[in-house]
């Protein structure tokens, strides 16, 4: 299939092509690297027009059961949703199980939904490195509610905020007191707050976390001065709070829509996003070049054996790519 077929394909909601056309996007090959841009080329008209939601939070917070409430509701409101679910990958093997799917057995069968599992790969961060291209391909294909999941693995998981238009950070009951709520790192991203399994025995816990939460919020600098950041109390298990929360990210894109900040946080994305992606293409050019080939060994040997430090190793790498 050429990449003009692909991209009609795709447009018209055809699920397969969809699916082909993010393996494509995945792919590391050249000649599909080469692809896959002209692929993205056909389909940017036809991006933009989703609100694109990033969730994070710690392992078994219940980042997968909320997603699968959420949509189900979404879905129910008469929209589409496509869910991009990025899964650890093993430092050992190098293998992922994807199996986020079998966690949201309901919202997988929804015909309004499209659930993508995708591996972490050596990309930091808890997304993937073509997770943004991904949500592109989503948006043409007309799913207008994109919901980045990421791995979940705690403070430094903040680049998922840096390709959406809010960011949802899921919170346990008694997680944490207000000193640990206004810590810097992921919190001071956090659109909205939700503190999750609030039913049951860990009711009382649960809004006791909201009200620590609520505090600390308020010693934190805003993200956007046209959002005050909410925490809400939310069990996805029971479907209570969902709606609520549907509801706020509705308020939320209507105040930032109408104060143009969704256009001016997606524009400096995409700047970044181009500098990333040079960064990440130069660094493999330069292992692939023949003249840095021919000194990599006899330099990881100096390093590894204490003669020369890094920084030096480094630079004459550069050199010799540069030469």
């Amino acid at each position: 299939m050429t990449p003009e077929e692909l991209a009609e394909r795709i447009r018209r909601g055809d699920r397969r092509a969809l699916a082909k056309g993010i393996t494509l996007v995945e792919s590391t090959r050249a000649d599909h690297r080469e692809l896959t841009a002209r692929l993205l080329e056909l389909l940017m008209p036809y991006t933009g027009n989703s609100i694109r939601v990033g969730i994070s939070g710690v392992p078994g917070v219940g980042k997968s059961t909320f997603i699968e409430s959420f949509g189900n509701h979404v879905i129910n409101q008469g929209h589409r949703v496509a869910v991009l679910a990025v899964d650890p990958t093993s430092a050992l093997s190098g293998g992922s199980i994807l199996g986020d799917k079998t966690r949201m057995e309901t919202l997988s069968r929804n015909p309004g939904a499209f659930i993508r599992p995708s591996p972490a790969g050596q990309t930091l961060g808890g997304v993937t490195r073509r997770t943004r291209e991904t949500l592109l391909l989503c948006e043409s294909a007309g799913f207008d509610v994109i919901i980045v999941e990421t791995v979940g693995v705690g403070q430094s998981e903040t680049a998922v905020a840096q390709m959406t238009d809010m960011f949802l950070l899921l919170l346990l009951p008694g997680g944490g007191d207000e000193l640990q709520g206004i810590k810097r790192g992921i919190m001071e991203l956090a659109d909205l707050i939700l503190v999750n399994k609030a039913d049951g025995d860990q009711q009382a816990a649960a809004n006791r976390t909201v009200a620590d939460y609520q505090m600390a919020v308020h010693f934190l600098h805003p993200r956007s001065r046209h959002w005050q950041v909410r925490v809400q109390p939310l069990s996805a298990l029971k479907r209570q709070g969902v709606n609520e929360v549907w509801q706020t990210v509705e308020e939320y894109r209507q105040a930032l829509t109408e104060a143009g900040e969704i256009n001016a946080r997606r524009a400096a994305q995409a700047r970044a996003w181009m500098w990333s992606e040079t960064a990440d293409t130069l660094l493999m050019e330069l292992k692939e070049s023949d003249s840095v080939q021919a000194l990599v060994s006899s330099l990881e040997q100096a390093v590894t054996e204490g003669k020369i430090p890094p920084t030096v190793a480094a630079k004459k790498l550069i050199d010799a790519f540069r030469h």
